[in-house]
């Protein structure tokens, strides 16, 4: 696993995306430090997704670039120009970046050990007893040390999302991507996701996350970063971004989203 000697794990540069005639990124930048957690917020259709999706090359850019841990994701430089990478090195590329979606995607006929126990021994070719031995200690990690033999079906949503984290950390990534985690979950069970993901901020792990969570947001993230119509047009400091935003867009946003209250008197840093 290259770590780079940069500081930034992520550097995306004027990333342009477009789905047939529509333009969902334009001219999209963002670098995240080690170490740093990210929150990105927005309306639906502002962008948010799909720019972390290309950040996975999981979406293809038509313009721009992206940086992790200093080498480009998913392209090649050939000539001064961009040319896609082969699948075998973007699965390599992958390797680094651990993602978490809305839905929990896992393998119904695995139990929680197998489901996170599979990729390490697959593709990393971790031993299999090895491996188990990690997927114990991760769910342990994740509260759920008593559910290695239960199946997804036998799982709460809340459960399956924390398995589903568990999965994506057996790869020992360098970067965590979170596409609104909490948004299929019954309300009572969010706080059991969310908890989990302010203890691998407090350990340090580099994440992006989007969420509507403005809670998580104050309290864990280094940055908040706003996006609208595939734009970013405000980040900043919590402290800052939620008593003190620039963009008329933001404090909109806040009013309607996250019922948050914004000191109109406090002039905008």
């Amino acid at each position: 696993m290259n770590q780079g000697s940069s500081q930034w794990v992520v550097e995306a540069e004027e990333v342009e995306k477009w789905f047939g005639p529509a333009q969902v990124l334009k001219g999209v930048s963002l670098t995240v430090k080690r170490g740093e957690v990210v929150v990105i917020v927005g309306a639906s259709g502002s962008g948010k997704t799909t720019f972390v999706r290309c950040i996975n090359h999981l979406e293809k850019i038509q313009k721009g670039r992206i940086m992790v841990n200093g080498h480009l994701i998913g392209y090649r430089e050939a000539r001064g120009r961009l040319i896609e990478d082969s699948e075998r090195n973007i699965a390599r590329q992958r390797r680094e970046i651990g993602m978490v979606f809305q839905r929990f995607n896992l393998f119904p006929h695995l139990t929680a050990l197998g489901n996170i126990t599979e990729a390490p021994v697959q593709v990393l070719g971790v031993d299999q007893a090895t491996a188990q031995a990690e997927a114990m200690a991760l769910l342990t990690r994740v509260g759920l040390g008593d559910k290695a033999a239960a199946y997804p079906a036998q799982l709460s949503g809340g459960q399956q999302q924390r398995v589903a984290i568990a999965r994506a950390l057996a790869m020992k990534p360098t970067l965590m991507l979170f596409d609104e985690p909490t948004s299929a979950l019954d309300p009572e069970m969010v706080g059991e996701v969310l908890e989990v993901m302010k203890e691998l901020a407090r350990d340090g792990m580099t994440m992006i996350v989007v969420t509507h969570e403005m809670g998580f947001a104050r309290e864990v993230a280094d940055r908040v970063v706003m996006m609208d119509a595939g734009k970013v047009v405000e980040e900043a400091p919590p402290e800052i971004f939620f008593t003190a935003p620039k963009s008329d867009r933001t404090r909109a946003f806040l009013a309607r989203v996250a019922g948050a209250l914004v000191d109109e008197a406090r002039p905008a840093i």
